[in-house]
């Protein structure tokens, strides 16, 4: 398989070679089978060579055209101009052009061996022939892709700035192709060639499908003649099925006083000037025909625009007298702000008290454009009775649940074709995102009624509350984290009022994992240990700094470590973003908290496998040493490393203070390395002065390639590790100058007398040599 397409490539570059185009290192590029080939635009320039190492683009209309093919198959299909370069496809077009006319008229025995021409030229100029979508540059001229959402008639007439990747909340689409609005097909050539002679308002509705509209302009007396006249307007003319859709209630309403409700519902539907569709812009309102009465236009990043939450299906129909925008929906006149919705709608009984008690009020019934994602009486009953009072009692906290369900601007349902993040008011980002017909909120189908619109927004209505971290308890933090063991015996020693209250706190909570062997037994020793994971104060992880002490409820000051990729309180490290509640912060920890319990010498002299080390130490005068103030990481070899010493080599080591001290030291770090702070490899000095290769991998420990016995065990001035072999300094190492070999090799060239007869007679090697016999003289 490799080779085959090794095969194509070198056919590509033969090809391309043969047409005679010159090379250009400064074109645009284009991907053939993997092979890079640059074109300049306007010029006949041609390079390839290279792997081409960007991933393929998403397939564009003029891809799916031809099945979707990929850049693995022949022609122009699979390998197209990069999409993202839009001055490449008219230099491309006039190359293949080029091209496929030389390659044509090359002799056939100069062709042998590379790709036939129906790969590389008739495939590209099918593709043209049918491209459209993003590729409007092509020479297909004037074809609209129209992406279809199967199952359903919703249809997402896209464009080069607005393409949903074949799918639409979730759902698979079917992409087909047609003229753009004020074209028509000609027998024989490609696209849509001729442009179709204007008509007036009224028959371009005929002409975008909304033939209904039409009808019910037949009906009113004044309206007909207003859009077959003089003037210059605009109409957001609602589709066919948009009509079909009304509650029959409704239409019926309208139908039956023609001259009054349905020529002011139309009316509402005008704009008395030509809007085209670069001209509507977000947030902004244009002024009807219909009492002046204000319409919504919002215009999202994804291209989707909607009109009083309606979405635009087709745009910018010319008319002699002005424009036609086809809606998906009928819209109605919009009278009332949010406040005012909140205060008429029974379902939001519960709301309207809390707002009033927030003072949020003044916000809702003012200027702007929010999404008030509105909590049902529903929603608040589901909370328990304890915790919705005490928020409902706590001004602060019920102005951040609030908050959090206001959106900084309106965001229309029909604008949701993906998963987006949005911020509320109170500073939290919700994951909005659709399901088939459904609309989310992080991931749940809570949305009961959606785009309610008021003139200073949208609201949906939702059955669940949306409960912000800056409104929990500590306990309310934990029970939506990966911690709920830790909190549970938090509980059962009798801490939980420390949890629920309105103490200023940070929690050291360790995930679960940390338990999967089984939870310690509650006890006096057990209870002070939790104490010693409760700070006492409200921190945030972002404003911790190495060194820094921290006060316990247990009486222990904690230390701060910061390392390149973690950040630790003594042994244990944050392993989650905080959670920063009401009045407490729970950190989420790797491992339970060990506190320091004396220096050094202390944890070595109460651990009896570290006897004979405690007495190398006392020989070796470092005992004052490792008793004072300081940062220290100590690989503490157990009474069994020493014992595994041939017995010559430990007497010789024990005999030799200055020696013994010079190992001893080569096993202390000059800082304080935790085992979450060691990462991949982290070299650390040692006091003797050379460097201790520290590891980690799948949770083992290794300290110059040998494994650690026991991690952490916390002092007031360093961190002890258990290893089971006494280290070795490296060797001496060779001097800078090359001409000079270490004193380790001396004893070698004493015993080489052959290599000392030849060195002598070696012009090259005598003076190495004399050299070498001075320095054993000494």
């Amino acid at each position: 398989m490799f080779s085959r397409v090794q095969t194509r490539r070198q056919n590509v570059i033969s090809s391309l070679s043969s047409s005679g185009l010159r090379k250009s290192p400064s074109a645009p590029r284009l991907h053939l089978f993997g092979v890079i080939c640059r074109a300049t635009e306007g010029s006949e320039s041609w390079v390839c060579g290279g792997a081409a190492t960007e991933r393929p683009v998403s397939a564009s209309p003029a891809q799916a055209a031809t099945g979707g093919r990929g850049p693995q198959q022949k022609g122009c299909g699979l390998a197209f101009p990069e999409h993202r370069q839009p001055s490449l496809n008219a230099a491309v077009n006039v190359h293949w052009a080029e091209f496929c006319e030389k390659r044509k008229r090359a002799p056939s025995s100069s062709r042998a061996g590379l790709l036939p021409l129906p790969s590389l030229c008739s495939t590209r100029h099918r593709v043209l022939q049918r491209g459209s979508g993003r590729e409007r540059v092509c020479t297909s001229p004037n074809v609209c892709a129209v992406q279809k959402l199967i199952g359903t008639n919703k249809k997402y007439f896209t464009n080069c700035k607005q393409w949903y990747q074949r799918k639409i909340c979730g759902k698979s689409t079917v992409i087909s192709y047609e003229c753009c609005p004020g074209y028509e097909k000609v027998p024989g050539e490609k696209g849509c060639p001729a442009a179709l002679p204007l008509s007036n308002l009224y028959e371009t509705l005929g002409v975008v499908g909304s033939t209904t509209t039409q009808l019910y302009t037949d009906r009113t007396e004044k309206l007909r003649p207003e859009m077959e006249g003089p003037g210059s307007f605009t109409i957001f003319a609602p589709s066919n099925e948009a009509w079909a859709s009304l509650p029959a209630e409704v239409l019926d309403s309208l139908v039956s006083n023609v001259n009054i409700e349905l020529l002011n519902a139309l009316r509402y539907h005008m704009v008395n000037r030509r809007v085209l569709t670069d001209e509507l812009k977000h947030g902004m309102a244009l002024t009807s025909m219909y009492q002046n009465s204000g319409i919504q236009i919002h215009h999202y990043p994804n291209g989707i625009v909607t009109v009083n939450c309606a979405r635009l299906l087709k745009a910018d129909h010319h008319a002699t007298n002005g424009v036609v925008h086809l809606i998906d929906k009928v819209i109605s006149t919009i009278t009332n702000n949010i406040q005012q919705i909140i205060e008429i709608e029974d379902t939001f009984e519960t709301l309207r008290a809390a707002v009033a008690a927030s003072g949020l009020n003044t916000l809702l019934e003012g200027d702007g454009q929010f999404t008030l994602l509105a909590p049902t009486n529903e929603a608040f009953e589901k909370i328990p009775a304890e915790t919705l009072n005490r928020i409902l009692g706590d001004p602060e906290a019920l102005r951040d649940l609030l908050n959090n369900h206001i959106l900084k601007s309106a965001m229309c349902a029909e604008a949701i074709v993906a998963g987006m993040s949005v911020e509320t008011l109170e500073g939290t980002t919700l994951e909005v995102g659709c399901s088939g017909d459904m609309l989310t909120i992080n991931g749940k189908a809570i949305i009961s009624n959606k785009d309610v619109l008021a003139t200073n927004g949208v609201i949906h209505f939702i059955d669940e509350l949306l409960i912000p971290d800056s409104a929990k308890t500590l306990f309310e933090l934990a029970a939506e984290s990966d911690v709920s063991t830790a909190v549970d015996l938090f509980r059962q020693a009798g801490l939980g009022v420390h949890l629920s209250g309105k103490e200023r706190l940070t929690l050291l909570a360790p995930l679960n994992s940390v338990f999967k062997d089984g939870t310690p037994t509650i006890d006096a020793r057990t209870k002070n240990l939790l104490l010693n994971h409760m700070i006492k104060d409200q921190l945030a992880s972002k404003y911790l700094y190495h060194g820094q002490t921290l006060d316990t409820l247990g009486g222990k000051k904690l230390r701060v470590f910061v390392y390149r990729n973690s950040l630790c309180i003594e042994n244990s490290c944050i392993a989650a973003h905080d959670k920063r509640g009401r009045y407490g912060t729970l950190f989420t920890m790797d491992r339970m908290l060990t506190p320091p319990m004396g220096t050094v010498m202390d944890v070595l002299k109460g651990d009896n496998r570290f006897s004979m080390l405690v007495a190398a130490i006392q020989s070796a005068g470092l005992t004052e040493m490792l008793n004072r103030e300081g940062v220290y990481t100590v690989f503490a070899p157990t009474n069994e490393a020493f014992q595994a010493m041939p017995p010559g080599e430990l007497n010789k080591l024990l005999g030799n203070a200055k020696e013994l001290a010079n190992i001893l030291k080569y096993h202390i770090g000059d800082e304080i390395l935790v085992s979450g702070g060691i990462g991949a490899l982290v070299r650390l000095k040692s006091l003797q002065g050379d460097k201790l290769e520290v590891s980690s991998k799948n949770n083992v420990v290794n300290v110059n390639k040998e494994p650690v016995a026991e991690v952490d065990i916390m002092a007031t001035n360093g961190v002890v590790y258990a290893i089971s072999s006494v280290l070795q300094p490296p060797a001496v190492r060779p001097q800078e100058r090359g001409d000079e070999l270490a004193d380790s090799a001396l004893e070698i060239f004493r015993q080489a007398s052959a290599y000392s007869r030849a060195a002598q007679t070696s012009v090259k090697l005598a003076p190495v040599y004399q050299r070498l016999l001075e320095r054993m003289k000494h």
